[in-house]
């Protein structure tokens, strides 16, 4: 085996790696965000005890032995938990009907008559880990020994979480959403200093204000259609899609929207939701992004 072959081969198996380490740590950072509207994030685990730090298992050190089955987790936090044995609506059900916050913010309800704040499920390290391997490994094998894989590779975890978050109670977090694109320039802009890279940091500079303009303009247009947290993700998506040239933004922009159809008129056929249902797009934006970077890399 040559010293070629035995790169191409190292640089899936490191990112998978990667992928599976941050995966494993992400489940307590999409509890704590997983909060609707106007609610400030968890500062408790599921069991009640005060939860500190943003990576790590849902539950805290002092209930090692709970698991989400046995012990309810609150509706938010200073409210009083649900009952351990009411079972938990499937992520999607009994949607609201009409428009999400402008900021895609909060999912109610519907149970006998009575609206009240989804609680979302707790997140599971091996789905997660999974998920996060999943896309670093792909990306690595599409991207290659370019230096812009290390900037894939660290925007890959905070993509995968905030699709998570933005699925379970329809709101992307300012905390995350403005500093993806902020550090997805600054990182691309050292990677285009650096020998063999396969882009243009001005096209992502150019892509990630082109991209959020769009959909600012979607969101004045149709504010229950599109969230504001989505046009401050456009920023990030746009600047990671930009660095592979114009082809690869419309690719990835057109691959969220086609993503997104495809879900939303799934859901109308199985009766899970009304045409005028509201749908968290933050996941489908990404999904395309990543579509579209899959695509630009291999071609590049």
């Amino acid at each position: 085996m040559t010293a070629l072959d035995t790169l191409d081969l190292a640089l899936p198996v490191t990112a998978a790696l990667w992928g599976a380490a941050t995966g494993t740590v992400l489940p307590r950072a999409a509890y704590r965000f997983s909060t609707p509207a106007g609610e400030d994030w968890r500062t408790h685990c599921p069991a009640g005890h005060p939860l500190r730090g943003w990576l790590g298992r849902t539950h805290c050190a002092a209930c090692p032995t709970t698991t989400p089955a046995e012990t309810p987790a609150p509706a938010a936090d200073g409210e009083p938990a649900a009952a351990a044995d009411e079972p938990a609506a499937a992520d999607g059900e009994d949607a609201p009907q009409g428009s999400p916050a402008p900021d895609d913010e909060s999912r109610t309800v519907g149970a006998g008559g009575k609206t009240k704040t989804a609680t979302p499920h707790q997140p599971a390290a091996a789905t997660l880990a999974l998920a996060t391997t999943l896309v670093c490994t792909a990306l690595a094998l599409a991207t290659g020994p370019r230096p812009e894989l290390a900037v894939w590779l660290l925007l890959a975890p905070v993509g995968v979480l905030l699709a998570v978050v933005d699925f379970r109670v329809q709101r992307l977090p300012d905390p995350l959403t403005l500093p993806l694109a902020a550090t997805a320039l600054a990182l691309l802009a050292v990677a285009a200093l650096l020998p063999e890279h396969a882009g243009h940091w001005r096209t992502s500079l150019y892509a990630a204000l082109a991209l959020g303009a769009a959909y600012f303009v979607l969101f004045l247009i149709n504010p229950g259609g599109m969230g504001f947290g989505d046009v401050k993700l456009a920023l990030g998506t746009g600047a990671a899609l930009g660095w592979y040239g114009w082809p690869t933004v419309l690719l990835g922009t057109f691959a969220g929207f086609l993503f997104g159809a495809l879900y939303g008129g799934a859901l109308v056929v199985v009766r899970r939701a009304g045409r005028k249902t509201a749908i968290a797009f933050g996941p489908f934006l990404i999904a395309g992004a990543f579509a579209g970077l899959l695509v630009g890399a291999y071609t590049a």
